[in-house]
């Protein structure tokens, strides 16, 4: 089997307010999978129902093959957006109640978090309390308490919140290689950069529906404009311009290049490929830039939910 989650024509209401409608997402194994949405999108009551805090009207989810049952808690990592460390308790005494509570034997816990609290050099933390820790401290001790039972399935909701640009950094680091090690990922944020840089494949939920999902390089594919940006060196930058918008859709470009080139994006038209833009570039000029813009995750974002509106 190659899906690890699979998420079956899930309903979920709450009253009269429909906060999933019919969604399916089949998850592969050791992917990172973005959910993606905007704010009251439905992705916390999809996140909500995995970890099984509420249970859909209608639908089914399975895990490995097997229909969601308790006994799973176990195989899952949670990474709730809003921290749910208790603040007045001591930090190695926290995590080793929530080891437990994950499975573990208390020595096996024990073993484990010295390997992660060293791992991330915070071994002086272990007595001190949540409360006297920065957010970012606070955040790395939730995050070891997420992983260290190794489980099959991790949901990570907004993972670097309130982390410097070095222990972001850190952390996606350690979520890559929790996939090399084979687990799967579901990975929610709002910042796509991170999406561009940690996911395989995506879905994204707006008003309670999904309108996207797939491979995120298939995605930017079916979002492609078939445009170029394109920097030229030639000394007839006006006669050039008039005889490229007799073939193609010509637009200023906002970028610099050393000397004084005409800068442009240029999308194809019917009938001609970029060959044919490179051709005629070359034939008049020196050509000193030529890249195909390819749409961004938050550009898929934006595009998406305007066209859902």
């Amino acid at each position: 089997m190659n899906n690890l989650l699979e998420i079956k024509n899930v309903t979920k209401k709450y009253g009269d307010f429909t906060a999933l409608n019919n969604v399916s997402l089949n998850i592969p194994k050791g992917s990172v999978y973005g959910l993606l949405g905007p704010n009251g999108a439905g992705k916390t009551s999809l996140i909500r129902i995995i970890n099984q805090i509420t249970m859909p009207d209608t639908g089914s989810v399975f895990l490995d093959g097997e229909v969601l049952a308790p006994h799973h808690i176990e195989q899952i990592g949670y990474l709730p957006e809003e921290r749910g460390l208790y603040k007045s308790m001591k930090v190695g005494e926290q995590a080793l109640y929530l080891a437990q509570l994950k499975g573990l034997s208390k020595s096996e816990a024990k073993k484990r978090l010295k390997y992660w609290f060293e791992k991330f050099d915070i071994a002086a933390w272990w007595d001190k309390k949540i409360e006297e820790l920065s957010k970012g401290m606070a955040q790395k001790v939730q995050f070891i308490v997420t992983v260290m039972h190794n489980p099959k399935l991790l949901i990570f909701d907004e993972p670097f919140s309130g982390f410097d640009p070095i222990n972001a950094q850190l952390i996606a680091k350690e979520i890559l290689q929790l996939r090399e090690q084979g687990a799967t990922i579901i990975f929610s944020t709002h910042r796509m950069e991170s999406v561009e840089e940690m996911c395989d494949e995506i879905a994204l939920i707006d008003k309670s529906n999904k309108i996207l999902d797939g491979k995120l390089d298939d995605i930017k594919r079916q979002f492609k404009t078939h445009t170029f940006q394109v920097g030229l060196h030639t000394k007839n930058q006006t006669e050039v311009l008039s005889n490229l918008k007799e073939n193609f859709e010509v637009q200023p470009a906002n970028f610099k290049l050393l000397n004084d080139s005409l800068t442009l994006n240029v999308k194809l038209t019917a009938g001609n490929s970029a060959n044919d833009l490179l051709s005629f570039l070359t034939s008049n000029g020196e050509v000193q830039h030529f890249v195909e813009l390819i749409p961004s995750a938050n550009d898929i974002f934006i595009q998406a939910i305007q066209k859902n509106s």
